[in-house]
């Protein structure tokens, strides 16, 4: 429930400049006015357009954030049950942290009743004005924030010891404290792009997922904390930057935007049910590709897409089409980047409609306003749903700072479950997610996401399962050696990974017979796998276990890489780069082993993210890259690298590769 407005209160409201309520705040009165919204030199990609904005209602609002005492009148004993890290914000008058949205107009409905003046959270509107004071540069100080209002302003691991004392820093000129850092402070508004134009006492989205939450924090870089700056999350979600302040006064009058229509990807998707037949002879060879998958869109200033895209995902849809997903942040090459930790990283996405030949232009398909996304996972039950997976940082960086959420699609991704966390406590749980999950033949759902708090050299992984369709979850109590595992299974309980471990020369398999609750770890003949390398391990419907990797070294011709291969004449030569190996025996053994390429001349392809421009041909492959692969029902096999799409079958996978082409004077025969 929200506060609508001041009469219903019955006392009158304070006629002074200013007031300190009966829990101590100090309350300033903001008079009406208009200023510019938004940033454009140097701001993110939405705060534009800047758009000029009328407050025309006075509001008081407090001083300082809302402080640890001020919140256990309300909650006593909330410092001890919070679940925040005992180092933070533990003194009377530091911010009160780790609070939702919920919780914040919770306390402003109970100070409501005590005192019966209209609180609430001020508008996102409301909230940039009184930041600004009359300003239009970047900070309230000017373009740059003296160093007295840093509280370590720098990208940190997990939860820091930084004092959270309020009102530590100079005021701005309208009496505000804290407007630049120390937490950030929950907003009335749901979150959504701005648009052109003057608008008049606004007040966000209708409706959207995620709630507007603004002013920088303590642990993160000082230009989040710039008076323009737009970030939000989960209206359930809590952590140590997060707080809030109050403001007195009834709602704005303006009228909420519409909510924001659906992306590129979810627009007139089929809903016919695709009977998955085989376009091609399946008893022969079929190699096809690589095809672009990550396109340039052709209106950058309307999709947040940056330079450096990359951690794919690709799932089937019950329709015929094909979704992926993959994120998007500045590479760097771009001003300000901060590479693969960067606040802007957003997850797009690209649909392959049945019968086409080219993916979709991307799109935006999920973004935490202002929050790192790394790691995303897709599965498609086989029972008529779709299922998401993304880890969502704190702020910069991933991994240890995630929660795992989760949302599903039961129309072939045309429309999309609100967000649902499956792992609140951030750190505690394995929450960065690989796109190895899958359904198994019984129905369950396998998710591994990395595990950096496993405390296994070289890196490790957790399982997510669920056996009820994704409604409950268990992990994993032991982890799988060596990170971004792929993950196949034998039955309840068994499980075998390969995975990625700087510690191992070789591929390190770990299998478990008791659900993971030990694993017996060894070492394979497979090429080990370093930076920029993730493989994939899938079951075949005919099946053998299918791998596709990488050999050793990031170029061809490196005399420290390669592998050995048979050829159809029986020639042995060395290949080099991705290649895909099948087992018959449940990864004893790889006995086909072959290079991923469509052979011929030399040509030269732009294989995205780290991988960069390389060249194909008969004995060079692309030379590393993040993969996912799917079989889809009619028996093909879909890899995506970074970039590029190649699809094949089982028979051609069986087929040895073809002799080499003679040398120069040298006959084919």
């Amino acid at each position: 429930m929200l506060i609508l407005a001041g009469g219903a209160y019955g006392a009158e409201m304070p006629s002074s400049k200013q007031f300190t309520n009966t829990v101590g705040m100090k309350l300033v009165r903001i008079e009406p006015g208009s200023f510019l919204m938004g940033q454009e030199e140097g701001g993110d990609f939405d705060e534009r357009p800047v758009h000029e904005v009328e407050i025309t209602r006075g509001f008081f609002i407090c001083t300082t954030e809302v402080t640890n005492a001020q919140y256990e009148k309300f909650r006593p004993g909330w410092r001890q049950m919070s679940g925040k890290p005992a180092e933070l914000s533990n003194a009377d008058d530091e911010a009160v942290i780790h609070v939702s949205w919920q919780d914040a107009v919770d306390f402003c409905r109970w100070l409501s009743d005590k005192e019966s003046i209209p609180y609430r959270l001020p508008s996102e509107a409301e909230w940039e004005y009184a930041c600004r004071a009359g300003t239009t540069t970047a900070y309230y100080t000017g373009d740059e924030l003296p160093q007295q209002y840093y509280k370590n302003q720098e990208i940190t691991t997990g939860p820091e010891a930084v004092p959270l004392k309020v009102g530590q820093s100079p005021a701005n000129a309208w009496e505000l404290y804290d407007m630049h850092g120390n937490v950030e402070e929950w907003c009335l508004d749901w979150y959504g792009p701005y648009v052109e134009g003057r608008q008049v006492d606004p007040v966000g989205r209708v409706v959207s997922e995620f709630r507007v939450s603004r002013g920088g924090s303590h642990s993160t870089l000082v230009k989040h904390l710039r008076s323009a700056n737009r970030m939000g999350a989960l209206p359930e979600d809590k952590h140590w930057l997060l707080g809030f302040r109050v403001v007195v006064g009834e709602m704005p009058g303006g009228k909420a935007l519409p909510a924001v229509g659906p992306k590129l990807h979810m627009r007139n998707v089929s809903q016919k049910k695709y009977e998955c037949k085989a376009k091609v002879d399946m008893s022969k060879p079929y190699f096809e590709g690589p095809v672009r998958f990550v396109r340039n869109v052709e209106h950058p200033e309307k999709i947040p897409m940056y330079s450096h895209n990359h951690l794919p995902c690709i799932t089937w849809c019950d329709n015929g089409d094909l979704l992926t997903t993959w994120f998007s942040v500045k590479g760097k090459k771009d001003k300000d980047s901060n590479g693969e930790r960067g606040r802007e990283m957003t997850i797009l996405a690209s649909r392959l409609r049945l019968g086409a030949n080219e993916w979709d232009e991307p799109s935006e398909f999920y973004k935490v306003p202002d929050r790192n996304m790394t790691g995303s996972a897709l599965i498609n039950d086989r029972r008529g749903m779709l299922h998401y997976f993304n880890g969502v940082s704190v702020a910069e960086n991933w991994n240890v700072n995630n929660i795992l959420i989760t949302k599903t699609s039961k129309d072939h991704g045309a429309t999309w479950s609100a967000t649902r966390i499956l792992n609140s406590q951030r750190g505690a749980l394995p929450s960065q997610p690989i796109d190895s999950a899958y359904c198994a033949d019984d129905g369950r759902l396998i998710v591994p996401t990395d595990w950096s708090e496993a405390g296994m050299k070289g890196g490790a992984t957790g399982l997510w399962i669920s056996e009820d369709r994704g409604r409950t979850w268990v992990v994993t109590e032991k982890p799988i050696e060596g990170i971004h595992a792929g993950v196949v299974d034998f039955g309840r309980g068994k499980f075998m990974a390969l995975g990625r471990s700087k510690a191992k020369e070789t591929m390190p398999k770990s299998v478990t017979t008791d659900n993971g609750r030990s694993w017996e770890y060894s070492l394979t003949d497979l090429p080990g796998i370093g930076g920029g390398k993730r493989c994939v391990l899938r079951r075949l419907k005919e099946g053998p276990l299918l791998l596709v990797s990488f050999t050793k070294g990031k170029r061809k011709n490196d005399p420290s890489s390669g592998m050995k291969i048979i050829d159809a004449v029986g020639n042995e030569r060395t290949v080099y780069g991705m290649y895909a190996a099948l087992s018959f025996d449940d990864g004893r053994s790889w006995p086909v082993r072959k290079l991923v390429t469509a052979g011929g001349p030399g040509r030269e392809l732009d294989g995205g993210a780290w991988t960069r421009s390389f060249v194909m041909d008969e004995n060079n492959a692309e030379p590393m890259g993040y993969l996912a692969g799917i079989q889809t029902p009619d028996g093909m096999f879909h890899l995506i690298s970074s970039a590029l799409h190649y699809r094949f079958n089982l028979a051609w996978l069986k087929e040895p590769m073809p002799a080499a082409s003679p040398g120069p004077g040298e006959s084919a025969g």
